[in-house]
C-alpha cells in the first residue's frame, strides 16, 4: 500500500548522442561534422639584451669578473666584451627573457655597489 500526497519528481532525461551512419551515396541519413577553429599559434616571448655601460671608475678586471660570474662567459670572451664596453661605451653580455634579464641587472648592480663601483647595467628589448 502506497500513499503519497505528491507524485515523485521526474528526473531529466539526458540527451542522446547523435548516431553517425556512413553515407551510402543514395541520399540516406548522413551527419555533418563542424570544423574546429584552428588553434592560435604560440608566439615566443619578447627577448631582452643585458648590456653593461662604460664608466671611468670601475676597474676593467672587476668588469671581467662580473661578466664571468653572472653571464657564464669564459675569461677570453669576458675580456673581449669588457674591451667592447671600454671602446664603444656599451657591450651586450647576454640575451634573456624579461624576468631573467631584469634579475641579471639587479644582481650585477648589487655586486657593483657592494664592491664600491658605479658600474651600470641595463636591459633593452630586442626588436
Amino acid at each position: 500500500m502506497k500513499s503519497m500526497a505528491t507524485p515523485p519528481p521526474k528526473l531529466p532525461v539526458p540527451p542522446k548522442a547523435p548516431v553517425f551512419k556512413p553515407d551510402d551515396g543514395m541520399g540516406g541519413d548522413s551527419a555533418v561534422m563542424e570544423r574546429r577553429p584552428k588553434r592560435a599559434k604560440t608566439v615566443p616571448p619578447q627577448m631582452y639584451q643585458v648590456a653593461l655601460l662604460n664608466d671611468d671608475y670601475t676597474p676593467m678586471e672587476f668588469v671581467v669578473v662580473v661578466i664571468q660570474e653572472f653571464f657564464g662567459k669564459d675569461r677570453e670572451t669576458a675580456t673581449q666584451i669588457m674591451l667592447k664596453i671600454h671602446l664603444d661605451g656599451k657591450g651586450v653580455c647576454g640575451v634573456f627573457s624579461k624576468d631573467v634579464a631584469s634579475t641579471k641587472v639587479d644582481q650585477v648592480t648589487e655586486a657593483a655597489r657592494k664592491n664600491g663601483h658605479p658600474l651600470q647595467c641595463v636591459c633593452e628589448p630586442i626588436e
